[in-house]
């Protein structure tokens, strides 16, 4: 047992609890009454509205990097998809991902690879990690808009408030596999690239961390797991550069960008 593992930072229980409550109302899933098929097509849905427009979208290339610009309208609209998405509050979300990219596979890198599979997958998220002090340094430009705010406090009420609707609308199916099994894959799918999109893959770039592309990785998340492609230009809109890369992100982003709705896209390749 090496040092750093008996010097692990301090447990964030409630982060703790609720994803083990999460784990096991996925579970639920295999409980033949909780099936059926207007509640995966609910749940396949949801998936692609807070992990697409949601995570990879609105949290990730719009609010952390700037990569383009939208009316406040609908930037708001895809920060409230990825707060539905549960992968926590959109200060500490944007402010770790831009820890991430100031100080990746380093001691100071939130989900730092180096430190193995299991901590950069889900381990770093349950424990105070070294930059958690500096998330308001970090995220100076959106901690005092009303909207992120109101995000940022609310999103656990937010999908409380989303499982009674689900519940109303068809029942416990509904809840188990748009609330539970939901989460449960847009969680994972998103921690693969902290973990998976550093360890396993190609790299088309000769960054100077462990970032690699994965295929099956991006598919899961709508273009994220080209992740060694987004090191090498964080700053770039577009993530797939070949055309077998494919980044639904991205093509929507054109779309966007054809209606008038997405302005001052960045895009470049290996800058």
């Amino acid at each position: 047992m090496t040092t750093q593992t008996l010097n692990l930072p301090r447990p964030r229980w409630l982060i703790i609890y609720i994803t083990i409550a999460l784990h096991l109302g996925a579970l639920l899933a295999f409980v033949p009454s909780y099936f059926n098929w207007n509640a995966v097509a609910v749940a396949v849905l949801l998936h692609c509205l807070t992990i697409g427009l949601g995570i990879s979208l609105g949290f990730h290339r719009l609010a952390t990097h700037r990569s383009l610009r939208t009316p406040k309208w609908l930037e708001y609209f895809f920060i409230l998809c990825g707060t539905l998405a549960g992968q926590g509050a959109v200060l500490g979300w944007v402010g770790y991902h831009r820890a991430h990219h100031l100080h990746t596979d380093l001691d100071l890198d939130p989900h730092d690879a180096t430190k193995g599979l299991w901590w950069s997958h889900i381990s770093w998220l349950m424990h105070e990690v070294p930059m958690y002090s500096e998330l308001p340094r970090l995220t100076q430009d959106i901690m005092d808009d009303p909207f992120y705010q109101f995000c940022h406090k609310y999103y656990i009420l937010m999908q409380l408030g989303l499982g009674i609707i689900l519940y109303l609308l068809g029942g416990m199916p509904f809840v188990v596999w748009g609330i539970f099994v939901r989460l449960f894959v847009g969680f994972h799918s998103t921690c693969c690239v902290n973990s998976i999109c550093h360890k396993f893959g190609y790299r088309s770039h000769n960054t100077s961390d462990r970032s690699t592309n994965s295929w099956w990785v991006a598919l899961l998340t709508f273009g994220e797991g080209w992740h060694n492609n987004h090191h090498a230009c964080q700053y770039s809109a577009r993530y797939g550069w070949q055309w077998w890369e494919i980044d639904m992100v991205w093509w929507t982003i054109c779309v966007l960008e054809r209606l008038g709705l997405a302005t001052k896209v960045k895009v470049g390749q290996n800058l």
